[in-house]
């Protein structure tokens, strides 16, 4: 994730019309598309002797639309990134169809169906998706050595959520009375809001990077040669996971929050990647673009495991899908069912886990007991009719009494 609030020097009046509109929906999106469309406008002005402006605001060319975007296909697949490499299949997908809905967007009609026969992709390959076990988590876990990233890494594993929703978490939004988070509409796929509930040992671990963040420091002053203390000032609207904040009430510079969020998302891959160099993650493939495992996996184990539990449309609900609109539960069933996974969503609390087990093994001896004192009455009672028929017509709470 980019930052999005400045827009690229792009000459085209129509592309900065096109993303000023996606962007008063969703910034990111914006950014991206913003990305893409120069890339359109490098491809029209190498390739033929007119702007864009002179195709979509002047009318002064009409060119053949389906000519073009296949001629651009072409263009594409000769492409490379910025590290060498020639871009995927479906990045090439991606960035014709945001060319062709922005040609549209400019009132040219462009048919689905003359489309689909005019202009050809190469086919798309679908990548394995690496699965993640429970181990694997852990391993992360243990071997995070900044308190900030293993934080976030056990907020993704234990909620479930999109790596920027995370990111986007501010401190009034956590309630530790209650052990819930909301996340903010703003920043969902969704554009919804939710409240998540959190594991104990999440809430534990949280309370630490916090306590931490806002702990007192020193810094040394070369040109008064003395050391200061240093008392970070808590303030509610502060983003959990940033580490800027206020020193001794001093003012703070305002700044566009989805650009603190994109930034405090780069550092955190950032340190992610770090962690998966020294645990030996491969990449998927020789681009080295994107890794096996990355932030997004920790999302897909949290849904498999609540699904495979029998949640599945809990499962929907929990990590922030949509679902279906028949499910329909009550916030105290909802966390009823969160009490039931919360075990199977926690990795190093392993002093929690063998006191759960515990009470869970003495729960089960004292129904085995239950059991075999039933039995045992059951097999007194048997006797007792078999020596005397006529018993069999007593009602048994009477035959109960007469045993004991």
């Amino acid at each position: 994730m980019r930052s999005n609030t400045t827009l690229s020097p792009t000459s085209s009046t129509a592309i900065l019309q096109y993303i000023r509109t996606i962007s008063d929906s969703n910034k990111n999106t914006g950014y991206e598309y913003l990305k893409r469309l120069e890339d359109f406008e490098t491809f029209v002005k190498s390739k033929y002797h007119f702007t864009i402006d002179e195709i979509t605001i002047n009318k002064v060319f009409d060119p053949n639309i389906y000519e073009l975007l296949n001629s651009y296909v072409s263009y594409l697949v000769n492409a490379t990134n910025k590290d060498g490499y020639k871009i995927s299949n479906l990045t090439l997908k991606q960035r014709v169809i945001t060319a062709k809905n922005f040609l549209e967007y400019h009132d040219i009609e462009i048919s689905p169906r003359r489309f689909k026969l005019k202009v050809k992709f190469p086919k798309v390959v679908r990548k394995h998706k690496e699965a993640l076990s429970k181990e694997d988590i852990i391993k992360f876990l243990e071997s995070c050595t900044a308190i900030k990233l293993k934080t976030y890494l056990l907020f993704l594993a234990a909620t479930g959520c999109r790596a920027s929703e995370a990111c986007s978490v501010r401190l009034m939004d956590i309630n530790f009375n209650k052990n819930t988070v909301d996340i903010r509409g703003e920043y969902t796929k969704t554009k919804q809001d939710r409240k998540v509930f959190l594991t104990n040992e999440l809430v534990d671990q949280l309370k630490l990077w916090i306590n931490y963040k806002y702990r007192e420091r020193r810094r040394y002053l070369e040109h008064d040669r003395k050391n200061i203390r240093l008392i970070p000032k808590r303030n509610d609207h502060d983003l959990v996971f940033s580490s800027s904040f206020l020193f001794n009430g001093k003012p703070k510079l305002k700044k566009d929050e989805y650009e603190t969020v994109n930034r405090i998302y780069s550092t955190l891959v950032h340190d992610f990647d770090k962690v998966s160099n020294r645990l030996g993650i491969s990449y998927e493939d020789s681009t080295k673009r994107r890794r096996k495992i990355t932030p997004h996996s920790f999302r897909r184990y949290v849904k498999s495991v609540i699904s495979d539990l029998g949640y599945s449309d809990y499962s929907e609900w929990f990590i922030g899908h949509i679902g279906s609109t028949y499910y329909r539960k009550s916030d105290k069933e909802k966390y009823e069912l969160f009490k039931k996974i919360e075990p199977y969503l926690t990795y190093l609390d392993q002093s929690g886990l063998e006191r759960r087990g515990a009470d869970l093994q003495n729960r089960l001896e004292t129904m085995e007991h239950e059991n075999k004192d039933l039995r045992e009455n059951i097999n007194k009672i048997m006797e007792m009719i078999q020596q005397n028929p006529s018993l069999a017509n007593v009602k048994p709470e009477v035959l109960a009494k007469k045993i004991r």
